[in-house]
């Protein structure tokens, strides 16, 4: 099942439909991936066509001027820029057209002038919308379903938008990851969700800077984000090193809880195992009101409900008939 958004929907059918439109000018990935790496790392803004794609609110030409506040203004101008980009771009947690073409140097801006927001951003733009989906199936899924199709409200094909945006981030993935060492733990955590959305090539080398930075972190709530990072990088192709590494990790009492109880998660989406008795105890124990309170900010939990994400994740892992509908809409 397809969600569909909007009146504009069948529009790119009746104009000789998607097949029609795929690898040419019209297709975003086909854009995004024709970008010099001159105009990239020249932040040449005039280099995408903002204009021919929409943002939730309309033609995208808005946007470069967004991107210059966030990249030159003070923070307060960086900050406002931001909230209405953000809200341009990822309108009620939706990625879109004209975010994919603003990936690229969102990053270069992010790199440069760290924030976690901004690194937020890049990393929703790259993954489907979730939407509340914190089951085993949805938690940890970057990508829409395999042949179907989301729809932004302007009629677009946000399906196209989630690959070329993710495609955007798989080449430049690696100017993200010395942000895993940044000084402020909302930084790393940002780093941690906006990178391990990367695929291949990019996602061995995430992983390796992911496993490094947990071994050094003290932070709980980027403890947990490297972890889910760990697990999402992990799941299309279903690593059983990861598998198994998630498992020990849980299943070790000298670990924090909030390590335990990320792992356990991570490992419930990369199996298709009962839940072990021994796992809904610890889960039954460690999963306390302080911790929830504590690991709000987790950007996979945020993505979910945003406050009580993890209560949330529990109850739809541990109900999975209750939520199977969700397996079937994005």
């Amino acid at each position: 099942m397809s969600w569909q958004g909007g009146p504009g929907v069948p529009k790119i059918y009746e104009e000789g439909g998607l097949e029609f439109h795929a690898g040419t000018p019209e297709d975003v990935r086909v854009v995004v991936a024709a970008m010099t790496a001159g105009a990239r790392d020249g932040l040449y803004l005039d280099a995408a066509p903002w204009e021919k794609f929409h943002h939730a609110f309309g033609p995208g030409s808005d946007v470069p001027a967004a991107l210059i506040g966030i990249r030159r203004g003070d923070a307060e101008r960086a900050d406002r820029e931001l909230n209405a980009l953000s809200d341009m771009l990822c309108h009620q947690g939706t990625p879109n057209a004209v975010g994919a073409l603003a990936l690229p140097f969102l990053v270069r801006i992010a790199a440069s002038r760290p924030h976690p927001r901004l690194l937020g951003l890049v990393g929703a733009l790259a993954r489907r919308p979730h939407l509340g989906d914190g089951t085993r199936g949805g938690l940890l899924r970057t990508s829409p379903l395999a042949g179907g199709l989301i729809f932004e409200p302007s009629g677009y094909v946000a399906t196209w938008s989630v690959q070329a945006a993710r495609q955007a981030l798989t080449a430049d993935a690696d100017r993200l990851l010395p942000l895993l060492d940044h000084p402020d733990p909302a930084v790393r955590t940002g780093a941690a969700y906006a990178v391990s959305a990367a695929a291949a090539p990019a996602r061995d080398r995430a992983t390796a800077a992911l496993h490094a930075r947990l071994d050094a972190e003290d932070d709980p709530v980027t403890r947990a984000s490297l972890v889910l990072g760990i697990g999402e990088l992990a799941w299309e192709e279903r690593d059983t090193a990861t598998i198994a590494r998630t498992h020990a990790w849980w299943r070790d009492p000298a670990r924090p809880a909030e390590v335990r109880v990320s792992a356990a998660l991570a490992w419930l989406c990369l199996v298709d195992d009962p839940l072990p008795a021994e796992l809904d105890t610890l889960l039954g124990t460690e999963a306390t009101d302080r911790l929830v309170a504590v690991l709000d900010p987790v950007p996979w939990l945020f993505d979910a409900a945003r406050g009580d994400g993890l209560r949330t994740v529990l109850t739809q892992m541990r109900n999975p008939d209750d939520y199977a509908w969700m397996a079937d809409t994005y």
